[in-house]
């Protein structure tokens, strides 16, 4: 059964910083290993549409979202169509900056094609999800330099 999972870092920067980083989501490649493109449906909002390209370094697969939550400087939501599972970045101010962590809830399980799939094609849900957790900590990783390297 998937399970929900999250990653978190500190970044030296203030919340609107962080912000026009996360929520600028044609950047997105440049941050995780597994996005390849990331194309919002018009201006980034709750509803808008998005459309993904991932890849695991060896294979390929679209997918489809819609942004559930919007709240500039606090939160990011979109939810993934073909698995169900909700992908989020929370921004809390902190004493010395932002606290940004990034979560992926399954509140509903994976879709039974998303299950098949994964274990057909990504090698099982165990390491499919250790690899997303990995992918989750650079992703961070690689946004905080960026913000803080504009300090």
């Amino acid at each position: 059964m998937p399970k929900n999972l999250e990653a978190v870092i500190d970044i030296a920067a203030p919340p609107d910083r962080v912000w026009a980083v996360v929520s600028n989501l044609k950047r997105m490649p440049e941050f995780s290993p597994q996005c390849v493109r990331m194309l919002p449906l018009g201006a980034p909002k709750a509803g808008t549409w998005v459309l993904n390209l991932n890849t695991d370094g060896k294979k390929y697969w679209p997918t489809t979202a819609r942004i559930v939550r919007y709240e500039p400087n606090q939160v990011f939501a979109f939810k993934i169509n073909e698995n169900r599972s909700i992908w989020s970045y929370t921004l809390e101010p902190t004493e010395h900056g932002t606290r940004l962590i990034e979560r992926r809830d399954v509140p509903n399980g994976v879709s039974w094609f998303s299950r098949r799939s994964i274990n057909a094609a990504l090698g099982g849900e165990l390491p499919f999800e250790e690899e997303l957790v990995r992918g989750m900590n650079e992703t961070l990783g690689k946004i905080k330099t960026v913000v803080e390297a504009h300090n």
